[in-house]
């Protein structure tokens, strides 16, 4: 039998946009009154979907939408979606900082959250006061904060600030702190929200360790937004993913962020670059293309096929010592390949960079793609682009098959012999 220990059942809030508080007086007593009759709210039919590239008609808008899911006591439950997607606002709703317009939230245990930066700290009380103020918040008596004051501030590294005002610490320190004070005073549930990426890749490796420790170790549980997908893999059993305030899906996490991505990415053959600010650049790319050696557009690679990748740029000045660079890098963030070329002096007008691959065989999958510029040392250009480049399993059939349905990142198949074993 599953061990619920927290549930959300129909979580939907909506906001008024350009307003403090939820409007007029007129509409307060307008919501009051069809409540004492028995009808629902006349401004939630107002709403329209919470996405913030699209100009919307009405003030009222769904930061979320009828959300329904439920958390073992123990799980890792990671919560990702592009930023506006209502990860944060999710959050905030389940640590009762703010109430959901319509549905509940059921939960055993104590809730400790970690929301931002200095999420209930007093900035003018010592970090040590602020241990013990969070800790009565959380309703512990001061003998059992006291237990466990040394592993707080030694986790934190804040030993020789503890008794300095918090409004003097660092955003890093803060948050090292923060997150201390949650997962060390034992609650039974610990929110955490994007906020850990303030700290250093050193804290953010014994935060991340930290979590997997009370939910594997002591059995509790842990909700994390992140938008690294890395960490969410690492640390969650299982995963949801958000979209313009609504449910898209729930399952293993791997799943989850395949799904998440593929939806993300751009996958064609050709795109351009946004030039409005790069244009005054000495250098800047305008568009790149994935062709065969043809020079066909591909909008899939063939696994084990010769391919290339044409970088148009632009040249306002005369320059040298131009090298123009291209990265590959699979749909979790890791590196793949790094390829420049060599320094080039270069005069004013469009150019062509060529790179091509003829021999790597890539595994099936998605895989995107950066593009650097620069002289010498110096960075002119660095896209981090949303374009997708896409390895299918289409080969010929007289050609031997590749096994494609294998994990990893290169999709090269290991010659393999076996041979019976003669007696000595």
């Amino acid at each position: 039998m599953k061990d619920i220990i927290l549930k959300a059942e129909n979580i939907s809030k909506q906001y008024r946009l350009g307003q403090v508080g939820t409007g007029t007086l007129k509409h307060d007593l307008n919501r009051w009154w069809h409540k004492i009759i028995g009808k629902d709210d006349p401004y939630l039919r107002l709403g329209e979907v919470n996405d913030r590239s699209t100009k919307g008609t009405s003030d009222y808008v769904w930061a979320l939408q009828d959300i329904n899911f439920e958390v073992e006591r123990g799980e890792v439950l990671g919560i990702i979606g592009k930023n506006g997607a209502g990860k944060s606002t999710l959050l905030k709703i389940l640590s009762k900082v703010t109430a959901p317009t319509t549905g509940s939230i059921k939960s055993r245990g104590r809730i400790a959250s970690l929301l931002e930066v200095g999420t209930g700290f007093n900035g003018e009380m010592t970090g040590r006061e602020n241990i013990f103020l969070n800790g009565a918040i959380l309703g512990m008596t001061k003998k059992e904060i006291n237990s466990k004051l040394g592993e707080i501030i030694e986790f934190s590294g804040c030993e020789r600030y503890i008794d300095t005002p918090v409004k003097r610490y660092s955003s890093g320190m803060t948050v090292r702190l923060a997150f201390a004070v949650a997962a060390f005073l034992e609650p039974e549930i610990l929110v955490v929200d994007e906020v850990l990426a303030v700290g250093d890749a050193d804290f953010q490796k014994k935060a991340i360790g930290k979590m997997q420790d009370i939910s594997r170790g002591e059995g509790r549980t842990v909700l994390f937004v992140s938008h690294n997908m890395a960490a969410i893999q690492k640390l969650c059993t299982k995963c949801i993913l958000l979209q313009h305030g609504k449910f898209i899906m729930q399952g293993k996490t791997e799943d989850v962020i395949n799904y998440y991505l593929e939806q993300s990415g751009e996958n064609t053959s050709e795109y351009y670059f946004d030039t409005v600010i790069s244009k005054h650049k000495k250098v800047f790319a305008n568009s790149l293309k994935v062709k065969d050696l043809n020079n066909n557009l591909m909008n899939e690679i063939p696994l084990g096929k010769p391919w290339k990748i044409n970088v148009n740029f632009t040249v306002n000045e005369n320059i040298d010592n131009v090298v123009i660079g291209l990265g590959i890098m699979d749909i979790h963030e890791t590196a793949i390949s790094t390829s420049w070329s060599l320094p080039q002096q270069l005069e004013i007008g469009n150019y062509t960079a060529t790179f091509t691959e003829e021999t790597i065989k890539l595994n099936t999958g998605q895989y995107r793609v950066v593009v650097g510029i620069s002289k010498g040392n110096e960075s002119i250009e660095y896209i981090d682009n949303e374009m997708f480049i896409v390895f299918s399993d289409v080969v010929d059939q007289q050609e031997e098959s590749v096994v494609n349905n294998k994990s990893g990142i290169i999709g090269n198949q290991m010659k393999i012999n076996i041979k019976k074993q003669t007696n000595v």
